[in-house]
């Protein structure tokens, strides 16, 4: 069974910084491309970033880009969502799954951020 474990929200304010780790058991991690999603109060939940199984191929949702960054530790099984940068428009719960662009498995508790001054 597939185990998604998010860590490494907070509350900072705008401008700020944190990464996000996501452990991941129960597939081969390495063979499998990764991404990250949030889902804001009231909203849909949404693709943000993308890595494919080796990191050689990187995707970053436009609301992001030039913010965050998506990377991966294949030997920890950890995928990581590095962000800068941060405005309050970030505030959400953000989730990490299996796949480069679209969810292969079910979701984890996920990690709050909130950005708020």
């Amino acid at each position: 069974q597939v185990q998604l474990v998010e860590s490494g929200g907070g509350s900072v304010q705008p401008g700020g910084s944190l990464r996000l780790s996501c452990v991941v058991s129960g597939i081969i991690f390495g063979l499998n491309d990764m991404a990250w999603y949030r889902q804001a109060p009231g909203k849909e939940r949404e693709l943000v970033a993308g890595i494919s199984s080796f990191g050689r191929m990187t995707n970053v949702a436009d609301s992001v880009k030039g913010r965050f960054t998506i990377s991966r530790d294949n030997a920890k099984k950890t995928v990581y969502l590095q962000m800068n940068s941060l405005k309050p428009e970030d505030t959400a719960v953000y989730y990490c799954n299996v796949g480069y662009d679209a969810p292969r498995h079910s979701w984890g508790q996920g990690t709050q951020v909130i950005v708020s001054s």
